[in-house]
């Protein structure tokens, strides 16, 4: 669980530091990187730092049959997620954002039985939907009660990080958790060569006119978010279950609340902390909750 809520504390800053990389903040000085290319580029410089690990560890090649769970992972977690979420951070406040995020722990637990190895308890799955609906609810009441255009983008990018996180656990129970991220770095990086360099390319005036806190953001995306911070999540899954270890997700929103009022200056209401209390409530009393495993 410790090792869960670590790698949630890094990814909690991936939405406000996502929101300045694209220059979607209101206090961002100077020009943005677009969002296709932060998220691309993010993950092609992640597999860079994954194939110096790899090679540092002397790993072997991943057996044939984890293939199909690492496109799972590159698919939802190094593509996906990114993707949609930087597209969806050039109009959201970062703190919006992140409740709607809030539901990942659900998608989570929902991919985790879909492709088999758990069996959460119906109390266990009562606590996971009260802790989503605790969130949602919580991003309505912020919005006014209706949902932005671009909330669409991320409860997409959700379900394909579920996915991603699901397959990525499981996985690492025997492929251990660093090998798994950066096995799906590496994986990911062939077909996102070119098209960076084709981004690259075609963007050159953007890229070169974008501010040092848009460069400083996409690093941070690009070490803690893509690389560093799997180290310690996927570990936490692998030694506690997907479904359990996941639950430690329903607080990410509130930290990436918090995150978005430091790094950009969003208002931090006296609700925010309410609802982040219930939600830690929610967490602890599912971590009781009986969960078979395979």
């Amino acid at each position: 669980m410790l090792l869960g809520l670590i790698g949630v504390a890094i990814f909690s800053l991936t939405l406000p530091m996502t929101r300045l990389a694209v220059g979607g903040a209101p206090s961002s000085a100077g020009a943005g990187l677009s969002p296709l290319f932060v998220a691309l580029a993010r993950a092609l410089a992640a597999a860079v730092l994954a194939a110096v690990w790899l090679y540092w560890k002397r790993a072997p090649l991943p057996p044939r049959r984890a293939l199909p769970a690492l496109a799972m992972v590159a698919i939802g977690c190094v593509i996906g997620f990114p993707w949609l979420t930087s597209v969806a951070m050039r109009s959201l406040p970062a703190a919006h954002g992140a409740v709607l995020v809030g539901v990942l722990p659900l998608a989570t637990v929902v991919f985790a039985a879909l492709l088999g190895g758990e069996k959460p308890s119906k109390g266990f799955w009562v606590m996971a939907i009260l802790g989503s609906v605790l969130v949602v609810g919580f991003a309505l009441r912020q919005s006014g009660g209706s949902l932005h255009a671009a909330d669409a983008a991320i409860f997409a990018a959700v379900l394909l990080a579920g996915m991603g996180y699901a397959a990525g656990g499981r996985l690492s129970q025997t492929l251990g958790g660093q090998q798994t991220i950066c096995w799906a770095l590496v994986l990911a990086a062939p077909p996102l060569l070119p098209v960076v360099g084709w981004m690259a390319w075609h963007e050159a005036a953007q890229i070169a006119h974008a501010s040092l806190t848009a460069w400083a953001a996409f690093g941070y995306v690009s070490v803690f978010s893509m690389f560093i911070g799997f180290f310690f999540w996927y570990r936490g899954m692998a030694l506690g279950g997907v479904s359990r270890v996941g639950q430690v997700q329903l607080v990410q929103p509130f930290l990436s609340v918090l995150g978005a009022s430091a790094v950009l200056g969003e208002p931090l209401e006296l609700q925010t902390v309410l609802f982040a209390i219930a939600v830690i409530a929610v967490v602890g009393t599912g971590r009781k909750m009986q969960v078979k495993r395979a």
